[in-house]
């Protein structure tokens, strides 16, 4: 990226937002509205990039990039999609129960690669949706359709379903081997999953459900901060692209007198300690070098490196401090913490274009950096992008910039429902 010396801040972020926004629709299915996984060839369609599509479509409205028209034309065509599509136990089938499968192939929807039907990813989905209907509040006859397809949809989702029958929740389900022998455990991006589960007038998840998961929690003293501990970035950012948890509290956060906001902002703080500490000796690593999280890297033997023996995990979900970690960071990662630690998301920003500005090609965040792996003059790189990371950086840049996704969400009534049968309260509940 060039001159970025020479750009203000405001300058920078409106740049790099637009590039991740213009990934959403350069790489858009014409006829279905799906969206690309990532830009690698024959990549299929992730249905949590949708639900980040949709929500940047409004995003693209205000900073006019994008007429509105066209931002609900190409709403309209993407819940159209999703509301005639295939929703049956077939193996080839888009969906069943309302949830839709990880990935699907972006010419005819169906599902691809064996893939679980996703809890999560249905509720990013979902929750993209219900941004769309908020947002698309005009009186014509396509707002109209896209607001009435909004509610329909997510009325759909059988959230209790997912349950099957336990007081716990299911992270997915196979036709070929029902739900997966998995919940969920930890504090993770799961969060916005159990919002928009209670907030359901069709098919709640029951009332024990939430408790069930707080319970295996993980409240712990990491580098002298209390924190609820989830090690990759991402989980402590993901839920809150969409809703803004400032102020608000369940009672596992009333307990510590925290929420879920300053939660993040304390992981923030911990991520660059540990940067600057840097224990394992990594390239690279400082206060202003971070960003440990889920995401690609190197996929190469174990080898021996300044005294050290080294292990790399290819794509996967990294933390901090526990690990695992290879040196790799993602470089979208730091701008991402913009709406928690401006100061910090802009210095290592900074930082990072200043040093090594091949990770963002495009004005675009490559997925995964490891200047450790000297396969190259200035280290390993992803090749081309992800979905996940432009669309949570689009997002997470609006929201600092104008709070606009946070605005359209506390107006929705199923999310509102949903944070007050989960316990919290306060703030601007």
């Amino acid at each position: 990226m060039d001159g970025v010396r020479l750009l203000s801040d405001e300058a920078l972020v409106t740049r790099l937002q637009r590039a991740a926004f213009s990934y959403l629709v350069d790489y858009a299915d014409e006829d279905t509205g799906l969206v690309a996984d990532t830009s690698r060839p024959g990549s299929p369609c992730s249905i949590a990039v949708v639900g980040f599509a949709l929500s940047c479509y409004p995003v693209a409205v205000r900073n006019g990039w994008m007429s509105r028209a066209e931002a609900a034309a190409r709403t309209l065509k993407v819940l159209r999609f999703f509301s005639l599509s295939t929703q049956s136990e077939a193996p080839d089938a888009t969906g069943y129960k309302g949830f839709y499968y990880h990935f699907l192939d972006m010419r005819t929807g169906k599902r691809v690669w064996q893939c679980e039907l996703s809890l999560v990813d249905s509720a990013l989905l979902m929750a993209g949706i219900l941004v769309a209907g908020g947002y698309f509040d005009g009186r014509n006859t396509e707002e109209s359709e896209i607001r009435d397809h909004a509610d329909a949809l997510y009325r759909r989702v059988d959230w209790r379903w997912a349950q099957n029958g336990t007081a716990g929740l299911s992270q997915g389900w196979k036709p070929e081997c029902g739900f997966l022998h998995y919940g969920w455990e930890g504090y993770n991006e799961a969060l916005i999953l159990y919002v928009l589960g209670f907030g359901s007038p069709t098919f709640p998840l029951t009332s024990e459900c939430y408790e069930t998961w707080s319970l295996t929690y993980q409240w712990e003293n990491l580098m002298d901060r209390n924190v609820l501990y989830s090690g990759p970035l991402f989980t402590h950012l993901f839920s809150h692209a969409w809703i803004d948890f400032r102020g608000i509290r369940d009672a596992f956060m009333r307990e510590k007198n925290s929420d879920y906001f300053e939660n993040t902002r304390r992981t923030i703080a911990i991520h660059r300690d540990y940067g600057e500490r840097n224990p394992y000796e990594f390239a690279g690593y400082s206060r202003d070098f971070w960003g440990v999280t889920a995401g690609d890297g190197p996929s190469v033997p174990a080898l021996r490196q300044s005294g050290r023996d080294r292990r790399f995990y290819g794509y996967m979900s990294r933390g901090v401090p526990y690990g695992p970690d290879d040196g790799t960071i993602s470089p979208w990662a730091m701008l991402a913490t913009l709406p928690f630690a401006p100061g910090a998301a802009l210095a290592g920003t900074r930082h990072l274009l200043e040093t090594h500005p091949q990770v963002c090609r495009e004005d675009r965040f490559s997925s995964g950096f490891n200047p450790t792996l000297r396969c190259g003059p200035e280290g390993w790189l992803s090749e081309g992008w992800y979905g996940l990371d432009q669309g949570l950086l689009a997002m997470t840049i609006e929201n600092h910039r104008s709070g606009l996704i946070w605005e359209i969400m506390r107006r929705c009534t199923y999310v509102r429902d949903g944070l007050a049968r989960a316990g919290f309260k306060g703030g601007w509940l």
